[in-house]
């Protein structure tokens, strides 16, 4: 999820016949091209590489049918007892990490990479101003000032 965007909702839903492991033309890169099916109907997402390893071990250990869940167990309550095993369930200031804390980390790393933020929506199914609104926020020390501060060069008097 940390990989994909994938709400824990839409990530419930997922089997294997939705995922496609591409090599993506534009970046040269072997990813997973997901159908993903949600409340809108049905939208597509493009992984970043990391979700291609552990999705083709899945594929080797569990030798699924196509129509198989890709998370046939509870993957939100999986999830909870490995933050609460390592004493990661809050944050340093007392915020609550849950399954959705996945796809935040994964909207605010595209966006600290210098992704287009309009991109990163539509790879989400969301609107740029959700993402503005709650995501993008936690992202203001990361800001270019080198960026934001351009300046058009003087022209010369001749």
């Amino acid at each position: 999820m940390a990989n994909t965007g994938l709400r824990p909702d839409e990530v419930k839903r997922i089997q294997y016949r939705d995922v496609e492991i591409i090599e993506d033309e534009d970046t040269d890169e072997t990813i997973l091209l997901i159908e993903v099916r949600g409340k809108r109907g049905v939208g597509y997402c493009k992984s970043m590489i990391g979700a291609v390893l552990p999705f083709e071990r899945l594929i080797k250990r569990n030798n699924p049918k196509p129509h198989d869940l890709v998370f046939s167990a509870d993957h939100k309550k999986q999830f909870n007892n490995i933050l609460e095993k390592e004493g990661l369930k809050f944050d340093r200031d007392g915020n609550r990490r849950t399954a959705y804390s996945l796809r935040h980390s994964y909207i605010c790393f595209r966006l600290m990479d210098g992704a287009d933020v309009y991109q990163v929506a539509k790879n989400c199914r969301t609107s740029v101003e959700m993402i503005e609104k709650h995501y993008a926020s936690h992202i203001k020390n990361s800001l270019d000032a080198s960026a934001i501060n351009v300046r058009k060069s003087k022209r010369k008097v001749r």
